[in-house]
């Protein structure tokens, strides 16, 4: 594979830099929006992905709406099983997930193929008739999925610079807002019109369905989907060495060249850097705050509707924390500040939390569920500032990623058993859980932020005091974003 020390390489990142101004065609500026709206365009079917991802995770959250409960014969805590259990699957695959991504480096194969895997599962769990039958069923649904998200994560991270990241997961990621707003309003159709059609109940059919639009999508995607920038097949040469050369100039490492870090070395140095740690669990805690996610239907029907109604009330707030989301993450890179956007983020959720422990009324409420959505914009961001904290170590970051979506999925598991029935309608003390710990969070966060400012502060001293280039431990110029 050809990288940036052969002469080779060398004479192309000239030409592109060096030709004259009025040569538009050839010029760097004219080349690199080519190659981002080329990158833009393939990238953007992982938002559709995202959205059939997010909805076979969620649907037995509309399935509970109409007859899961009923007919699988769940009792007490079960329901909660059935969700938490997901999740232990999830955490168990990030990490290996991540780290045999970095290793195939064929994200346009390994990602459409978790989606085949987690498709057919979720047709069928529609097949299920008990709840050591669902258990088992979600539990591997969660195994399937794990390696997406981070998948998915790490693949941008690959391509983009450290100001366009954020705004990047967001797009991307913008298919949990779209699959908690449309997948709303198809579960309510099929919830509606498919009750005993072929002599099966219309939440079986909710399974059936929307895992098979997966499968589907998922062999498309095998065609669509760029691996990384020297291995994707329909980039040109000239194209390739752009794309590494933009990144290089970021403050990322060389790491993109073939053998630089082994996957090993990457989980070696991850596991061994204390900031890793501490932003996974933080994640645990924030993930816990956004426990709500798993049970937005079940709240929304507080509201006292029913089941179609219900649902068709769910997708205008996810529509409205999709907006907020895009507009919170395009201010973040513009304004290369990931800490204090999440930060707003967090307390505009806080206050909506507040707002629902101190009123039945609906409209408050339902404005209170409006203010909920957003927080997973700020959730992006906080994925963006990670990927960006670890942009110069490619195998670490696949790691880094990984482990923090890992230790933040048992907050799920977490927040599951904090949504008990015995505590509706009202919820006040799930309420209370997640602004604990959001508050939890915000704080670890916080004393994450101010280290990396002191790091930004010694990297402006050392290069002011510092004569020798090659005794400097950062590129000329490199900050961590914060």
């Amino acid at each position: 594979m050809p990288t940036l020390s052969d002469p080779k390489t060398a004479d192309i990142v000239v030409m592109i830099d060096d030709v004259p101004a009025g040569v538009h065609r050839h010029a760097r500026g004219d080349l690199e929006r080519r190659l981002l709206r080329k990158l833009d365009l393939r990238m953007s079917i992982i938002l559709i992905l995202y959205t059939l991802n997010f909805i076979d995770r969620t649907n037995i959250s509309n399935a509970r709406l109409q007859g899961f409960e009923k007919d699988l014969h769940l009792h007490g805590e079960q329901y909660a099983t059935s969700l938490s259990i997901l999740f232990v699957g999830y955490i168990t695959m990030q990490v290996p997930g991540n780290m045999f991504l970095h290793w195939l480096e064929k994200p346009s194969v390994m990602l459409p193929c978790c989606m085949l895997a987690w498709g057919t599962i979720s047709v069928l769990s529609g097949i299920t008739t008990n709840y050591t039958g669902i258990v088992v069923a979600r539990f591997f649904l969660g195994l399937a999925e794990a390696p997406f998200f981070p998948g998915v994560i790490f693949l941008v991270s690959k391509w983009y610079k450290r100001d366009e990241v954020a705004l990047r997961i967001a797009l991307v990621s913008c298919g949990i807002f779209l699959s908690s707003a449309f997948g709303s309003l198809l579960a309510s159709g099929i919830l509606h019109g498919m009750q005993d059609k072929l002599g099966q109940a219309a939440w079986r059919w909710l399974f059936y369905i929307e895992g098979g639009i997966t499968i589907s999508v998922a062999i498309c995607a095998m065609f669509i989907l760029p691996d990384f920038p020297y291995n994707t097949r329909w980039f040109t040469p000239e194209e390739k060495e752009l794309a590494i050369s933009r990144l290089a100039e970021d403050g990322h490492d060389n790491a993109d060249e073939l053998g630089k870090q082994t996957a090993m070395q990457g989980l070696r140095d991850a596991v061994s850097d204390w900031k890793v740690w501490l932003f996974s669990v933080a994640a645990m805690f924030q993930v816990v705050g956004q426990s709500f996610v798993g049970y937005f239907p079940t709240l929304c029907a507080t509201l006292g509707y029913d089941t179609t109604v219900t649902l068709l009330l769910c997708a205008p707030p996810w529509v409205f924390g999709g907006m907020i989301a895009f507009s919170l993450a395009w201010y973040s890179d513009k304004k290369q500040k990931r800490y204090k956007c999440f930060m707003v983020s967090n307390a505009l959720c806080v206050l909506a939390f507040t707002i629902s422990i101190f009123t039945m009324n609906k409209a408050a409420r339902y404005i209170s569920l409006f203010l909920m959505t957003q927080v997973v914009g700020g959730y992006l961001v906080l994925l963006g500032w990670i990927s960006n904290t670890f942009a110069r170590e490619p195998a670490k970051r696949a790691v880094a990623i990984a482990l923090m979506n890992t230790l933040g999925q048992t907050g799920n598991v977490i927040g599951s058993y904090a949504w008990s029935s015995n505590w509706g309608p009202t919820y006040r003390y799930s309420y209370a859980i997640c602004i604990a710990t959001l508050g939890v969070s915000t704080c670890m966060f916080g004393g994450m932020y101010l280290y990396l400012k002191h790091l930004n502060e010694q990297i402006e001293r050392n290069e002011r005091d510092v004569k020798d280039i090659n005794e400097l431990r950062h590129p000329i110029g490199f900050r961590y974003l914060v």
